[in-house]
């Protein structure tokens, strides 16, 4: 039977794989890698970087890196149209990963996806298995290694907790933040935001704890009243975008006591 290992490897630095991700690190015979483009070929690069790490190189190498491209996803489609456009994309995406499976991995081989960050957080890996399986064409079993999240290392980088005492914390989306600020909650960490969505609170008594690039040498770290940081912010994420191409943020909210 194959064997498949979804490996959560932190936000970027080869130091955050915990010994579980480098154990199956290790027993892997064949790394699946999703090549984004070349404005993206640093994604790759840094996953290459972590099996440098942590796997012997050279002669000694006893796995395999298998490579192909990411099918596009319809990033126009808003409203009704979101949901069928990301459901279209992820079964593309089962396609090419049922394809490699069945040709790339033997019988009796264990092969792996490399996760960013925790695969259990606003990643699609598992539930593409799923659809995989589901469909039966190609048998495997899979595990799960849980792998620190930009969530977990944006809090750690600004030296801060996710929640406060007896108080909750919810993660949500940037599509989500544009709805409004959620009901009876005042800490909200905020992924895939590519709109600032941030900037519409400014008016508020809030502050926010922002990253980039998060674990990486191109990090880069805002913090304070939502006011007075969110130009500077969007100020730093126009300039990396335009330097390296691409951006992935993630931000922490914390709403002020109200009376």
């Amino acid at each position: 039977m194959r064997k498949i290992h979804v490996i959560g490897i932190g936000a970027g630095d080869p130091d955050q794989l915990t010994l579980q991700a480098v154990k199956a690190l290790r027993s892997t015979d064949v790394f699946f890698i999703l090549d984004k483009g070349e404005v993206k070929s640093d994604l790759v690069q840094l996953r290459r970087d972590i099996l440098d790490a942590h796997l012997p190189d050279g002669k000694d190498a006893k796995y395999r890196l298998v490579e192909a491209r990411d099918p596009e996803r319809d990033r126009a489609a808003g409203g009704a149209g979101y949901s069928p456009a990301v459901g279209d994309w992820r079964s593309a995406r089962a396609n090419i990963y049922e394809r490699l499976i069945a040709e790339e991995l033997g019988e009796d081989e264990s092969g792996a996806f490399l996760v960013w960050g925790d695969p259990s957080l606003y990643d699609s890996t598992l539930g593409i298995l799923e659809e995989i399986l589901d469909r039966g064409a190609v048998s495997f079993e899979y595990d799960v290694v849980p792998g620190i999240s930009s969530v977990s290392a944006l809090v750690a980088r600004h030296r801060t907790g996710l929640n406060r005492v007896a108080r909750p914390v919810q993660i949500t989306t940037g599509r989500r933040l544009a709805e409004g600020f959620p009901d009876g909650v005042d800490d909200v960490v905020v992924m895939l935001d590519a709109h600032q969505t941030f900037q519409r609170y400014a008016d508020q008594d809030i502050d926010i704890y922002w990253g980039a690039y998060i674990g990486t040498p191109d990090e880069i770290l805002a913090s304070g009243p939502l006011a007075e940081t969110a130009p500077r912010i969007a100020e730093l994420r126009e300039a990396a975008r335009d330097r390296k191409g691409w951006i992935m943020d993630t931000y922490l909210l914390r709403r002020h006591p109200r009376d």
